[in-house]
């Protein structure tokens, strides 16, 4: 039985995690995933939030990557975060790595008390943390037209105040421009 540690990422980890998400998202191209790129160019942004790029490690390697970045929502430059990329191995899939490590990171993010996250992905999937069809809330992006793989999740707050998710159009980081 494997054990399972979740952690945000070290510095040592930048090669294997750049290595799980070209895995993730291989293409049979052999193109470099636009993923790989994405991760790398959000560390060099004022996006990213170190302690919101989560690994999952068993047996001494990664398995399982989930990296929450800064957004806003305008109008008033309210921030929020985006969900993405979440990466597990092939091999590694369907044993619960990726659902642990989405946990591991939107709890963190709980704890420093950011109230709202948004994802582009599989509703099926993340319906089960919580996320909702953006729409539902007037909240746009430029994925808007996708439907409901575009949705939101709000956070519970640390102090226990009600929270809402607020209309507007989510702004990204110029690194989301090349995905």
């Amino acid at each position: 039985m494997t054990t399972l540690r979740l952690r945000p990422e070290g510095l040592a980890d930048t090669a294997a995690i750049r290595q799980l998400v070209a895995d993730a998202f291989a293409t049979p191209d052999h193109r470099v995933p636009a993923e790989v790129g994405l991760v790398e160019a959000l560390r060099d942004s004022d996006a990213w939030l170190p302690e919101l790029s989560m690994v999952a490690e068993g047996d001494g390697e990664l398995v399982g990557y989930a990296l929450l970045s800064r957004v806003t929502v305008e109008p008033g430059a309210i921030p929020a975060l985006v969900l993405g990329p979440v990466a597990v191995p092939p091999e590694r899939q369907r044993r619960g790595y990726g659902q642990d490590v989405v946990r591991a990171a939107l709890d963190a993010a709980t704890e420093l008390g950011e109230r709202l996250v948004v994802v582009l992905g599989n509703p099926a999937y993340y319906r089960r943390f919580g996320f909702e069809p953006a729409a539902r809330f007037g909240l746009t992006s430029p994925w808007s037209g996708l439907g409901d793989p575009w949705q939101v999740l709000l956070l519970p707050s640390v102090d226990g105040s009600p929270g809402r998710v607020p209309g507007g159009e989510v702004v990204f980081p110029a690194p989301w421009s090349r995905v």
